[in-house]
């Protein structure tokens, strides 16, 4: 500035000297005589030029070492210059004497160009400063630009620094599963990252009533102590319903409750983590099922008036997102090892019980094996020789006795099928053989099997049977005579006195009228009319009218009630199964409580219907001769021994040549023989390695033009062995226990 003004003065200066000697005279000699002027201007003049001469040797080493964007501008300038100097050059040659005509011209082309230059300079400039303007412009965008840049690195450090926080604190809290050690971590790492003066967990109750104070990192001694909080307060209400942070009011009752008792508190923030179970996702997304939100507060400490920071918060979101991942994860982990646990206990239960009912199922086989081997089969050889002997002359006595063992021999039989079937069928029911019979017989059979036990018991018996009852009806006559003699027994079992046991039997007129509404039974499928039977069984006491005392003796301590009675096993099977014959039983007591009388009501049909019958013993309803069965050729195979020689001597007896093997391949084998012809071939259904039915469809296929005729001999009833036996082509169908008048009618049909 100095210089400046120090240049000013001295050109005024010079200015008003050159005004003050305006009036001199030029021409003389001195400082200012126009010799001197001349010689300064020449001076000035080539100064000038070598100044302009210099500036383009600098503008062309800037052009060569820079990048400028405008070097033909430079280049302009370049040229202005340096006509401007040659301009000055030239000028300072003109100012002594006449000077040569090449010297002039030379200096007016140099003007003229310097001229031109000048003006095509001047119009450069205006297209330029517009440029000039808009770097300009840019230059100031560019250091907008690096501003905002500098502080975008300052927010990218804060978030590295914050994300290094993050890391740090998921670090830890992820080092466990157990949720208590992760909620402990996360208030520990937060109260030392954030300097917090304390901070806390809220979770729910089972009932979602309630938040309780479950975790705090400080924790009060004051009696005044809040440990929870209605679930609807309105902060809790307003943290569950956001997702992001939220700066509690100073008279928040959640903050205060979270300070850790103490007075004085600085801004207290809070945030929901999500509680994420197994169930949350059976049957649907997190997001359409209820979710349990826990609360974490967080207390800044009172001095300084420090206040939350958005880095400060971003941290806490951050950080409650890991916390409930980590929990969540734990949740999953915890619930994932109960059902690990459960799921073994299920897996060791379910192998138990295939084990215990593979055991059963053993225990099953076994027991079916010992009862058909050891039970069934040798009660079906004593029915079967037993049939031999009714054939036979014999006393009066001797044919009450074999009537009687015959009888009882069917009741045993009919109880060991009974328990055959029940063993086989898991439903625990089995076939009623239904089937005509007469109902006089019976009742005459069962009234001298319950007058035995009575005169052995030291009892009287009587009967009294109404003598309008129809002879003939349909039913199972084994199961109705099985449930009488239970009935007899089971009250000769519970009295040890004096007295008589009356056996009335009678047609019961107001079932029928009932139409079977008092016993609830289904009504029946089969056309035919059908009657109410009932069969009562009474002890009438000796002195029990005058003496209750005696009577109560007489029963030796074996009282029973009605409800007693009903709850026992032995009366609930005979309930079961006269249930299943469409009838009722129920006993009757006296006025001590004692069982005193049984009653029995069965319903039987009393028109046939049309059906076909499995002949197990039955008589023949036809009494025709055996004649036409003498030299019948019969082929019997049965793998049991003593079952074959028995079955054989029936055949025998009836006058037919019996070959007996013991297996299906002999059969085929006798069958495949040209010489042997027989005409019936009787096949126990149930042989080992090759049983009846692969029998018989091997016979249909080996003697395809004269089939013989089949008859098989089975124990079981059920329907599926009649209709299989149908589709394979066997004539006939015996049950065992094999009976001669049985085995006589069923051959005779099938011949």
């Amino acid at each position: 500035m100095l210089r400046a003004l120090a240049l000013g003065l001295f050109i005024s200066y010079m200015i008003f000297s050159v005004a003050a000697d305006d009036n001199c005279n030029c021409d003389e000699e001195g400082l200012w005589s126009i010799q001197s002027i001349l010689e300064c201007q020449r001076v000035s003049d080539f100064l000038i030029a070598v100044a302009y001469f210099s500036i383009p040797i600098e503008l062309l080493y800037f052009i060569s070492c820079s990048n400028f964007p405008f070097k033909w501008v430079l280049l302009q300038f370049i040229a202005f210059i340096v006509l401007c100097g040659l301009t000055h050059l030239l000028n300072g040659w003109t100012y002594y004497g006449q000077q040569p005509f090449q010297l002039m011209l030379s200096l007016t082309i140099a003007k003229f160009l310097t001229a031109l230059v000048s003006c095509a300079t001047a119009i450069t400039l205006l297209t330029l400063i517009p440029l000039l303007l808009k770097v300009k412009v840019r230059e100031l965008f560019l250091r907008q630009n690096v501003i905002e840049l500098d502080q975008e690195v300052g927010m990218m450090k804060k978030q590295k620094e914050a994300s290094l926080h993050v890391r740090m604190l998921t670090r830890e809290i992820r080092k466990s599963l157990d949720k208590h050690t992760i909620l402990y971590t996360t208030l520990v790492e937060l109260s030392k990252t954030l300097d917090l003066q304390n901070c806390a967990v809220w979770m729910p109750n089972e009932n979602r009533t309630e938040m309780n104070l479950t975790h705090e990192l400080k924790t009060s001694s004051s009696r005044n102590y809040c440990s929870s909080i209605p679930i609807n307060d309105p902060d809790v209400l307003e943290i569950r319903g956001s997702k992001g942070v939220r700066i509690l009011r100073p008279e928040s009752a959640l903050g205060a409750a979270s300070s850790g008792g103490s007075c004085e508190s600085g801004a207290v923030a809070a945030i929901r983590m999500p509680m994420l179970r197994v169930s949350n996702f059976k049957g649907g997304t997190p997001e359409l099922v209820e979710t349990s939100y826990a609360v974490l507060v967080l207390v800044l400490p009172a001095a300084n008036n420090r206040v939350w920071s958005y880095h400060e918060m971003e941290i806490v979101d951050v950080v409650a997102d890991q916390v409930a991942v980590a929990l969540s994860h734990a949740a999953v982990l915890e619930e994932s090892q109960v059902m690990r646990e459960q799921l073994g206990e299920k897996n060791r239960a379910l192998q138990q019980a295939k084990k215990n009912a593979l055991m059963a199922s053993q225990a099953r086989n076994s027991f079916q094996k010992v009862m058909s081997h050891g039970m069934r089969r040798p009660m079906h050889t004593v029915l079967g020789l037993l049939s031999m002997f009714q054939e036979d002359n014999m006393s009066f006595e001797q044919r009450i006795m074999v009537d009687t063992m015959v009888k009882t021999s069917n009741v045993l039989s009919t109880l060991i099928n009974d328990v055959m079937e029940i063993s086989a069928n898991d439903n625990g029911r089995f076939p009623l053989e239904m089937r005509p019979f007469g109902l006089h017989s019976m009742i005459k059979e069962a009234s001298c099997l319950a007058k035995c036990l009575c005169v052995y018991k030291g009892l009287g018996f009587e009967i009294n049977v109404q003598s309008s009852l129809p002879n003939q009806v349909i039913g199972d006559e084994r199961r109705a005579f099985q449930v009488i003699l239970h009935m007899v027994g089971y009250l000769l079992n519970v009295y040890d006195g004096q007295g008589t046991v009356i056996f009335r039997v009678f047609r019961d007129i107001d079932i029928e009228d009932k139409d079977d509404k008092m016993l609830g039974m289904w009504r029946p499928t089969m056309p035919g009319e059908h009657i109410y039977i009932k069969f009562e069984i009474e002890i009438s006491e000796k002195g029990s009218q005058s003496d209750g005392s005696i009577s109560a003796l007489n029963y030796a301590g074996r009282r029973h009630n009605s409800n007693e009675v009903k709850e026992g096993l032995s009366f609930s099977m005979c309930k079961k199964l006269v249930q299943m014959m469409q009838g009722n039983i129920w006993i009757s007591t006296n006025l001590l409580g004692f069982a005193q009388s049984m009653t029995l009501v069965l319903r039987f049909q009393t028109r046939p219907s049309f059906g076909r019958a499995i002949f197990a013993h039955g008589s023949s309803s036809e009494p025709n001769s055996n004649s036409q069965f003498k030299g019948l050729k019969v082929i019997l195979a049965d793998d049991d021994d003593l079952n074959r020689t028995v079955t054989k001597k029936l055949l025998e007896k009836l006058g037919c040549h019996v070959t007996a093997v013991s297996s299906g391949f002999e059969c085929l084998s006798a069958l495949s023989a040209a010489e042997n012809s027989f005409q019936i071939v009787l096949l126990d259904l149930h042989m080992p390695e090759m049983d009846g039915f692969e029998v018989a469809l091997r016979i249909r296929k080996l003697r395809s033009q004269n089939w013989p005729l089949i008859i098989a001999l089975t124990a079981s009833a059920e329907e599926h062995v009649l209709e299989r036996c149908l589709q394979i082509g066997i004539s006939g169908v015996i049950r065992k226990p094999v009976l001669l008048q049985g085995m006589a009618d069923e051959l005779r049909r099938v011949l």
